[in-house]
């Protein structure tokens, strides 16, 4: 595709178009072009504090939590995150708000000024961004016209060839829970996955992570050695006393820096808890945790919400994007602990690049559900209904349900369910997208 195009793009809609076609023309660009270009682009970005996060599972609800203690303490903030679920502009978060449709195009346009007179060096390969290069310029460009204080970066995929890496600067990694995804990428070990997230280390950056896998643990410790850097690890020793109950989550955490705190979430996934240690142990590691007081940290994480992650789209009604099978493990130990008195009712569906078979197997096999129903996705990737079916029959004796609308699928599973029973629609973030989708088209109805 011609640089020239982007001169007669002028609405929303056809910037999201074409963005959405760039891995039709374009290649995985190196690092050392990719940050060629963010310096061609904005050298005022290197001057804001930045936060990067990496890892398999959490790290948008980690990127969450610390936005909303940051802003909670009165600092500007810019988070730039993916997947989106509805829209390209959830990626792009100023102190907490989605960017404008007029804001998204003055940032397309800001990148593609800088396209089309590129240093000598790019113009020689004719470099173009990948689809998520240009995303991530395009939040670099916007946290420095609205000047914030910190900005806080979602790894895509990976952390070492991540765009996201090519900043330099930073004042705290966090590498969130490690587990089997992208594998084709990322390698087919656990090690050799956390090898990968680790290399958004750097010297005298002090690294935080969970430690609850000996493998992972000693590949993070290695690679911090290796870079020159020193690791902040997290324990369960450092959580106490976790109560669920009335939708909420209360816990207690001993902090190195703040000491022993009481902590109160808005949500019944006590995944999230684990992901609440380490942004507050990332905010010690801060040079400004002196004004951070231990009061916005508990409204910051009171305040907090993520969405997709167990999330109460209607009530008794969750919504969660568990795709692979550590966030499945995650899920249903939450579904264990919900304290559901009646019925529970599962709608599923995933992509088949995914590890959906063994995903399908920890459902069936965790009995969890008194009735589940599949549907199918609009995507090329989805996988159809009847494999879907078949793969639940092998785990379970219930009847399964299939749905080939979303629609029907929601209205059907959600009608006359009692107060005490429970909903979960789970799976793909793309089931996830759908759904919200779905929601704000229908949000004057009752399903």
């Amino acid at each position: 595709m011609s640089l020239s195009i982007i001169d007669t793009i002028n609405t929303y809609a056809q910037a999201e178009e074409y963005i959405f076609g760039i891995p039709k023309f374009t290649r995985k660009n190196s690092m050392e072009n990719t940050r060629c270009f963010l310096a061609h682009l904005q050298d005022s970005v290197q001057e804001i504090k930045t936060i990067h996060v990496a890892g398999t599972n959490g790290k948008g609800s980690v990127c969450a939590y610390l936005r909303s203690i940051l802003q909670e303490a009165g600092f500007a903030t810019g988070m730039f995150t993916s997947p989106h679920l509805v829209t390209m502009r959830e990626r792009f978060l100023i102190n907490g708000e989605m960017v404008s449709e007029e804001e998204f195009m003055w940032a397309f346009k800001q990148v593609a000024e800088k396209l089309a007179n590129m240093p000598e060096s790019l113009r020689k390969i004719s470099y173009h961004p990948t689809f998520f290069e240009y995303l991530f310029f395009m939040a670099m460009v916007l946290f420095a016209r609205h000047k914030v204080d910190y900005m806080i970066l979602e790894t895509g995929l990976g952390g070492r060839l991540d765009a996201t890496n090519a900043i330099d600067s930073k004042e705290v990694c966090i590498i969130t829970s490690i587990g089997y995804d992208h594998m084709e990428y990322l390698g087919e070990t656990l090690p050799e996955i956390a090898a990968e997230k680790a290399g958004i280390m750097r010297p005298n950056v002090p690294v935080v992570y969970f430690d609850k896998e000996k493998e992972v643990t000693e590949t993070l410790e290695k690679c911090a050695a290796k870079v020159g850097t020193k690791t902040e690890p997290v324990s369960f020793c450092a959580i106490k006393e976790i109560n669920s109950e009335n939708k909420t989550i209360d816990f207690s955490l001993q902090s190195n820096y703040y000491g022993y705190i009481r902590f109160r979430m808005s949500t019944i996934a006590l995944y999230q808890v684990e992901n609440v240690a380490l942004a507050i142990k990332a905010v010690e590691q801060l040079k400004d945790r002196e004004i951070i007081s231990t009061r916005m940290l508990q409204e910051g994480i009171r305040k907090a919400h993520w969405e997709g992650r167990m999330e109460e789209i209607m009530p008794s009604v969750y919504l969660d994007g568990a795709h692979n099978t550590d966030g499945m493990k995650a899920f249903l130990h939450t579904v264990r602990e919900d304290g559901c008195l009646g019925h529970r009712k599962l709608l599923f569906s995933m992509v088949k690049d995914k590890q959906y078979q063994a995903v399908i197997a920890m459902i069936g096999q965790a009995e969890l559900f008194d009735e589940i129903g599949v549907v199918a996705l609009q995507d090329a990737r989805a996988l159809p209904l009847q494999e879907l079916e078949d793969n639940f029959r092998q785990y379970t004796e219930l009847k399964i349900r299939k749905y080939d609308r979303l629609e029907n699928a929601v209205q059907d599973i959600t009608a006359d369910r009692s107060d005490e029973d429970r909903v979960y629609i789970v799976g793909s973030l793309y089931l996830v997208g759908e759904v919200k989708a779905l929601l704000r088209r229908h949000s004057h109805d009752k399903f």
